[in-house]
């Protein structure tokens, strides 16, 4: 018979569906708070900023991973999984932050990376130290090489950061890294690496997470038998049987992590990051396994009509077969901003927009953040969870122009310098109007900030009833009273618009062309730009009671 445990803190309202029609911020806390004027973000910077959190109306913080790392990779190449980074505060400060979301009523969410750990892990230093064969090396994935000498890869496998996913130590062996080699590849076929995930997700919980966000959930599972087969992780789609993601196997891992989170109660909530084609993913949403799974179709989808209905009814469809709540995204930690995408030509390289610092093609700024607005307010509109990135609710862009001697993406170095990589999204943001950082700390950030940040800044747009800002808390709010189970029928009302109607007959109606169309009778609720007597502008969503 499993004991219920009981965490340490707890929101006011106990929910154990809470997370099926939450809205959880994403914070990347080395870029959105710095407490102790050294240009990092850090966890006290977050729990200052929990006033502003519970002002947007959002169910829950999502924190990127705070833990000790050589930050090779911002922070997802953990040394050490059950401790806080001391350049970004305490296990004191990160319960500080767990109490104060509960006292807005806000659950918190947080980063687990199980797929690899940082070369300066404990479990890996110990591997380099042990020889070939030792109980130590058999929690990572060591290998002799190939060719009469060893002196080849074991494999033609590819890092997801280019290059080898094999790397040799100085006795000869090589170690398997999906990402790159500061990050290498746990053996979760070996029992101790299960057992410790398993203490590691208890931790957490009984220090009151409320959930867990799964990091590269597809990749734990791997077929390492010889001879080795090609992975066709750059060529989607999976299809279970890739050697190394997206394997059937995986899911028996999970199944177990459910165990123990239904040890609590209410019961932890876990979201799987699994970039698979959408029938694969509902695997990992079931109720016996995470619960939910990341929907990233909509986040890949240009602004386009048909896409954006025909991706909403398979979703919704794939929820119901699951069991779970879908979840809606449009940025987060790894891509472009939408506002940015959306302002630029369909189908556009962007690897190749970054390197020319976002002037080739020139971005419509205008454009991009009235299309932002418009998909923003039509996510939150539908049946099931939305995550919103932070800075998302300023209506930021892309900072396209960081100086390159400041770029700390592993995809910069590992591509030769020519793939620019994430770090756009992940600059430091804008409190306020001014100052060396905006507001972001008292000293300059470690990573630059463009010149006109302060324009698109909290306290710019606080108050502004036509802002980005005002217009997240404008939705949230109805939101709140509107959300209600997963019911929803389309409504026909021309090709260039996507309309439907939820629970007690409020629509959503997004116009995706740029010529207005008429607006439908109703009272309006909330509207992602002005609208006219009877007529619903382009590139424009509103709700409709």
């Amino acid at each position: 018979m499993t004991t219920l445990r009981t965490p340490a803190s707890t929101p006011r309202t106990i929910d154990p569906d809470w997370w099926r029609q939450a809205v959880v911020y994403q914070v990347y806390p080395r870029s959105f708070a710095d407490s102790n004027a050294d240009g990092l973000g850090d966890v006290a910077g977050i729990t200052s900023r929990m006033p502003y959190l519970a002002s947007l109306g959002i169910d829950a913080v999502w924190l990127s991973p705070f833990y000790p790392s050589p930050l090779a990779d911002g922070g997802y190449d953990v040394a050490d999984y059950r401790d806080v980074d001391p350049r970004l505060g305490s296990l004191d400060d990160l319960d500080d932050l767990v109490h104060a979301a509960h006292d807005h009523d806000m659950r918190v969410i947080v980063d687990i990376v199980p797929n690899h750990t940082s070369d300066q892990h404990a479990w890996f230093r110990a591997a380099l130290a042990a020889a070939p064969g030792s109980p130590e090396r058999a929690r990572y994935v060591f290998r002799d090489g190939a060719g009469e000498d060893g002196t080849l890869p074991p494999s033609d496998w590819v890092s997801n950061f280019g290059g080898s996913a094999w790397t040799r130590v100085p006795d000869g062996q090589w170690y398997l890294h999906l990402f790159a080699p500061e990050q290498p590849d746990l053996d979760w076929e070996n029992p101790e690496v299960r057992a410790d995930f398993e203490d590691t997700l208890r931790f957490w919980s009984d220090r009151g997470v409320d959930g867990f966000r799964v990091d590269v959930a597809h990749g734990l599972a791997k077929d390492l038998r010889q001879p080795y087969r090609p992975s066709n992780e750059q060529a989607l789609p999976l299809d279970g049987s890739d050697p190394l993601y997206d394997r059937d196997e995986v899911h028996t891992i999970f199944a177990t992590w459910r165990d123990v989170l239904d040890e609590y109660d209410p019961p932890r909530a876990a979201i799987a990051e699994a970039w698979t084609p959408a029938p694969r993913r509902v695997l990992y949403a079931r109720p016996t396994e995470l619960g939910q799974a990341f929907n990233f179709d909509l986040l890949e989808a240009p602004f386009d009509p048909s896409v954006f209905r025909t991706l909403i009814e398979q979703n919704l469809a794939m929820a119901e077969q699951s069991g779970a709540s879908s979840t809606w995204v449009l940025s987060n930690h790894d891509v472009v901003r939408h506002a940015s995408r959306y302002g630029l030509p369909s189908g556009i390289d962007l690897d190749a927009w970054l390197l020319s610092e976002g002037t080739n093609p020139p971005l419509d700024r205008a454009q991009g953040l009235r299309r932002a607005r418009a998909a923003t307010l039509l996510l939150l509109a539908l049946p099931g969870s939305t995550y919103v990135y932070q800075g998302e609710e300023l209506g930021l862009h892309e900072a396209a122009a960081i100086p390159l001697d400041q770029l700390q993406d592993p995809k910069w170095i590992r591509s030769g310098h020519t793939v620019k990589g994430r770090d756009g999204c992940r600059v430091p943001i804008p409190w306020t109007t001014s100052g060396p950082s905006f507001g972001f700390g008292e000293s300059v950030p470690q990573m630059a900030q463009p010149s006109d940040f302060g324009a698109c800044s909290v306290e710019a747009e606080d108050g502004d009833p036509a802002s980005t800002l005002e217009l997240y808390r404008a939705a949230l709010a109805a939101r709140r009273g509107l959300q209600h189970g997963e019911e929803l029928a389309w409504i026909d009302a021309g090709a260039e618009v996507v309309a439907f109607r939820r629970h007690d007959g409020w629509r959503s109606v997004t116009n995706f062309g740029v010529d207005p169309v008429p607006l439908p009778d109703g009272r309006v609720l909330v509207a992602s730009g002005p609208v006219g007597d009877g007529v619903l502008p382009g590139e424009t969503t509103v709700w409709l009671g």
